[in-house]
């Protein structure tokens, strides 16, 4: 690779590393599985910086890429899950100090990707459905169900401690 790429490549590294973690750690819930998704996602934009075409931003095509990294973690944890990998899987119930993040992270797949681009990576709704490939209105109707899925959560966790 030329100077110029490797430069652009660490441009892009120190630019969107923490969101590329974020979004790995949102999808996958596991600290260890996104810091390993989200190297396998900068070593395949490495690899492909030179075929980048521009179509679409930069930030777009690389969650683009940690989607995909991402989602193929998850068919593999799937196909190899057990009952202890299920269990390590953190909950609200057995942690007396929840944030908000831990109830995301309980959401459905769908749910919770949508959720993290839109309220912690503050994309637009056009930004998500582009990331997502999915329709805008798919987009919508999946953040209002999270949101009311989440109250109840909250309810319920709030009901639990008094």
């Amino acid at each position: 690779m030329a100077t110029g790429h490797i430069a652009e490549f660490e441009a892009l590294v120190l630019e969107h590393q923490d969101k590329v973690f974020r979004l790995c750690y949102s999808m996958l819930g596991d600290r260890a599985q996104a810091e390993d998704a989200a190297q396998e996602a900068f070593l395949r934009v490495w690899k492909s910086l030179d075929k980048f075409r521009g179509e679409s931003s930069a930030s777009t095509w690389i969650f683009a890429v940690t989607r995909n990294v991402c989602l193929t973690a998850i068919t593999r944890r799937r196909d190899f899950a057990s009952v202890e990998e299920a269990d390590r899987v953190p909950r609200v119930e057995r942690q007396p100090d929840f944030d908000i993040a831990r109830l995301v992270a309980q959401l459905p797949e769908n749910f919770r990707q949508v959720v993290m681009l839109f309220y912690m990576e503050e994309r637009s709704y056009e930004e998500v459905a582009r990331m997502l490939d999915m329709p805008l209105g798919t987009v919508k109707t999946h953040l209002h169900r999270a949101r009311k899925q989440l109250a109840m959560m909250l309810e319920e966790t709030h009901a639990r401690r008094t």
